[in-house]
């Protein structure tokens, strides 16, 4: 099981971030997205991956594209866990020398 560090991730994204996902239907701003996505779903999966076979991505200039999808587990109240896919798409801005996502949507892969 990886820590939930909530601190390290945010650096990763713009403070303008705009977030789409399972709790938030659009979260403006990392405080919001920390706060309402973050923490509502972090602290209940292990085992997240993101599966880079799968990866597409492009970029123009300061801008930059990825989807991919990913793997998760979802925890149990009796501790036991279940398989979560899914996919992401997030959108990059080159502030600097860095790269930081200004747009992320994670959701879960369909059910047939």
């Amino acid at each position: 099981m990886r820590d939930v560090d909530y601190d390290t991730a945010r650096p990763l994204f713009a403070d303008d971030v705009v977030g789409f996902g399972t709790f938030g239907t659009i979260l403006q701003g990392i405080d919001a997205l920390a706060a309402d996505q973050w923490r509502n779903v972090w602290p209940k999966i292990d085992a997240f991956s993101f599966d880079l076979e799968s990866l597409r991505w492009g970029a123009d200039g300061a801008l930059a594209w990825a989807i991919c999808l990913w793997d998760s587990l979802g925890r149990q109240p009796d501790g036991g866990t279940f398989k979560r896919p899914g996919r992401a798409t997030i959108i990059l801005r080159r502030e600097g020398d860095r790269w930081q996502a200004v747009h992320t949507h994670f959701s879960l892969t369909p059910r047939p």
